[in-house]
């Protein structure tokens, strides 16, 4: 299971949080596509999502996101995770903005304030996105 707690809710509190992060990046360039979708569910299944439970948590992500007006929402317990755990969802982050071949400018914005939010080195966050970029 990725996060360290000892309330079982509290791990699905911070995977639906992280859930509606990565929905938010899937639609900030308003093109919310099947590709984002399932990247999205294969993150959260290496995360420590329950398969059984996938729909539901996303559900509830795409209702905080929709609801939210604020990516803080959604950083505050990430930013206290392990930084091998803050990376996969990084790089999860940029699989979804890379999946259709480019970045737009809501995007790399996005990105970069989450950089700070997180407590994530600039440059990780562009070793991160060289990366990614290579393996699409």
């Amino acid at each position: 299971m990725l996060f360290n707690t000892k309330k079982e809710g509290d791990n699905k509190t911070n995977l639906v949080k992280i859930a509606a992060l990565l929905i938010h990046a899937a639609k900030i360039d308003e093109n919310y596509s099947p590709a984002e979708k399932e990247i999205i569910k294969k993150t959260l299944l290496i995360l420590g999502a329950n398969k059984n439970n996938l729909d539901t948590l996303i559900l509830k992500a795409k209702k905080m996101e929709e609801d939210s007006n604020q990516i803080l929402d959604f950083t505050k317990e990430i930013k206290n995770l392990e930084k091998s755990d803050k990376i996969k969802i990084i790089k999860s982050l940029w699989k979804i903005i890379y999946s259709n071949k480019d970045a737009d400018i809501y995007e790399t914005n996005l990105m970069r304030r989450l950089a700070g939010l997180l407590y994530i080195d600039s440059k990780v966050m562009g070793d991160i996105k060289e990366e990614i970029k290579k393996e699409i």
